[in-house]
């Protein structure tokens, strides 16, 4: 028999925190997201670097930048049994403390722990993306739009910390990238802190006392669907492949736009730089995407107009990457932060409910940041093996052209497993 989703219905939870519990748990909430990409973003602006300490080639530079994306889509698909071991709550906390450990082993010396720290930062990470969705779906049902904006801003801006002032840090201090990737620890250990209240709440002290909750309000897990129920539905995988797609431009770009403009002549500084200021308007599109996924019709304008400011953006780094550098970012950032936000988006609202959530945000993190993977791994053998940018960068504009395909689906209105 084929599972169908309910009609939708209001979110089984308890209602949101009020005053200032509701300033507070979005506080943490958005501590929480600012360190979900701050690992990934603040090596590439120093790969070079660390390729030549540790005697990398280009190959295994892809190789190190791929390990996180690859565990974002392997480890999600643990999140959905560790959830129902100790709770989304619980979980998140565990997941920030083992982030805050990657991080410092990731700085120790050797490639053993340069490749296992940040398996074990990709890992925690993995673990919150997925919770982030249904967390937003639960504790925020009310605001699911504001939060989602403030999610997605707090993703960009965390990566635009992370890649404009790893290099400076450099050049202040006189440490090594070891020292200040190290650094990057302190708000990850924060945000633990920072969560530790919602730990207090008192249906969240017991994971157990939660699932008699969730059974208590119609809300208990023999509720919500299989996973390979979503596997299959076509508006999931719609959904999961726009996610996957845009995902492996996102950190293809990420990964290897600092080395594309230092071999055209730019400063290591100043290419670091430019992929910080990327975020700046990613960081305005990703929190507008909310609002524009709601009230562009057709639903389908708002990923076209996403994919053709990133074509934008990959041509002028085909044609004139350093001189119109400040445009072709502008047009990626926008395009690239509302394309995740979308995406996101698309999570929420495509389930009727937080439990539809959690399965859809596992199947679309888990498989779609697997493919997103190909895209550092596969731009950094594209180029080793063309000696230039010109086959890679097409390479992205051919992605495009299928993250557009995929947003047709996606962007329907409908939920996850309804009736035809």
């Amino acid at each position: 028999m084929t599972y169908q989703a309910p009609a939708a219905r209001p979110s089984a939870s308890r209602p949101g925190p009020a005053g200032a519990r509701t300033v507070q748990a979005a506080f943490a909430f958005g501590l929480a997201a600012l360190n979900l990409r701050i690992a990934v973003a603040s090596l590439s602006p120093v790969l070079t670097e660390v390729e030549h300490d540790e005697h990398l080639s280009s190959f295994g530079g892809g190789a190190l930048s791929t390990v996180p994306v690859v565990c974002f889509g392997a480890f999600a698909f643990l999140a959905p049994r560790l959830t129902r071991r100790f709770g989304p709550h619980h979980l998140l906390w565990y997941a920030l403390l083992a982030l805050t450990g990657g991080i410092v082993l990731r700085s120790v010396p050797g490639v053993l722990a340069l490749f296992g720290g940040t398996l074990i930062a990709g890992a925690a990470i993995a673990v919150g993306n997925v919770l982030m969705p249904q967390l937003i779906k639960h504790d925020f049902a009310g605001r699911a739009g504001l939060m989602l904006g403030c999610y997605s801003l707090a993703l960009s801006g965390g990566a635009a910390l992370a890649a404009g002032v790893v290099v400076p840090l450099e050049s202040a201090t006189g440490w090594g990238w070891r020292q200040v990737l190290a650094l990057w620890a302190i708000p990850s250990l924060i945000a633990a802190l920072a969560w530790l209240p919602e730990l207090l709440v008192p249906d969240r002290r017991s994971p157990n006392r939660r699932r008699r909750e969730l059974v208590k309000h119609g809300g208990a897990d023999t509720a919500a669907p299989a996973l390979r129920a979503l596997w299959r539905d076509r508006t999931a995988w719609a959904v999961t492949l726009y996610m996957g797609l845009q995902s492996l431009g996102y950190y293809a770009i990420l990964s290897w736009l600092p080395t594309l403009l230092q071999d055209h002549g730019m400063s290591d500084s100043q290419a670091g730089w430019m992929l910080s200021f990327s975020s700046f308007p990613g960081m305005a599109a990703s929190f507008a995407a909310p609002w524009l996924q709601q009230r562009l019709r057709p639903a389908f304008v708002a990923p076209l107009a996403a994919a053709l400011l990133c074509a934008t953006g990959f041509v002028g780094l085909l044609t004139s990457p350093v001189s119109g550098a400040y445009l072709w970012m502008t047009a990626l950032g926008l395009g690239q932060g509302l394309a995740i936000g979308l995406a996101l988006g698309y999570i929420v609202a495509r389930s009727p409910d937080a439990h539809h959530t959690g399965r859809l945000s596992t199947m679309a993190q888990g498989i779609g940041y697997l493919i997103a993977c190909l895209g550092p791994l596969g731009l950094g053998l594209l180029h080793s093996t063309s000696g230039g940018w010109s086959l890679p960068v097409a390479v992205l504009l051919a992605v495009l052209v299928a993250q557009t395909v995929a947003a047709f689906g996606a962007s329907r209105d409908r939920h996850v497993l309804a009736s035809s």
